[in-house]
């Protein structure tokens, strides 16, 4: 039986990047463009009204940037793998778009074959990042403080998973969906730079005894 595809949309305010990234998709048969947006505001209602499995997001835009649009979509709770596909190999624009919760970073001149094959793997739940951005964060100068770095939300979470709860129990106690909880806690290792829940809150814990 043939497995369900993993349903894409694209936002670029250019039609005509958007129609070449398209075209690019269609060639993978496990991916399926269900939408496309001109902006960020656009963006968010159709996120809503769709919930596509990924959202392929252009940084510079006109009216919402690509941050603001990551954010809202962060905050909005949208379960979405974001990966951010933009021109932009600016150190700053990488860290902001990863510390606001994207799951990727591709640079639009990417060989098409391997910009393919790292959204199919962005898809599949894979932090996908094209080798020079992989390059900045794996220099990155790390803050003092690393739990700056997380959302208000994200903080919520790491002190239920602290008090030793499931990710149902935590759903609960949030009034949050079960699979919002998992993208919180898969950011916020991301951010933290742990492996595992264990080691996240030991992070916390040790942070909180200082």
């Amino acid at each position: 039986m043939d497995q369900p595809k993993l349903t894409i949309m694209i936002v670029d305010d250019h039609p005509l990047m958007r129609r070449g990234v398209r075209q690019l998709l269609a060639l993978e048969p496990r991916l399926q463009v269900v939408a496309e947006a001109n902006n960020g505001t656009e963006a968010l209602a159709e996120a809503r009204r769709l919930s596509p499995d990924v959202i392929l997001l252009d940084l510079n835009m006109k009216g919402m940037s690509g941050l603001d649009t990551l954010k809202a979509l962060r905050h909005e709770e949208i379960s979405a793998r974001i990966l951010v596909l933009t021109v932009s190999d600016a150190r700053n624009d990488i860290y902001a778009m990863i510390d606001a919760g994207a799951d990727g970073y591709l640079l639009k001149d990417s060989e098409p074959e391997q910009l393919l094959q790292q959204i199919l793997s962005g898809a599949q739940g894979e932090n996908v990042f094209s080798e020079v951005v992989e390059e900045y964060l794996a220099n990155r100068p790390h803050s003092s403080n690393p739990f700056r770095q997380l959302t208000e939300r994200e903080l919520d979470v790491l002190q239920e998973v602290a008090r030793g709860l499931s990710n149902k129990e935590i759903a609960t106690t949030l009034h949050i969906s079960e699979e919002t909880v998992k993208v919180h806690i898969r950011n916020l290792l991301r951010k933290l730079d742990v492996r595992s829940r264990v080691a996240a809150t030991v992070l916390w814990l040790e942070s909180r005894n200082v």
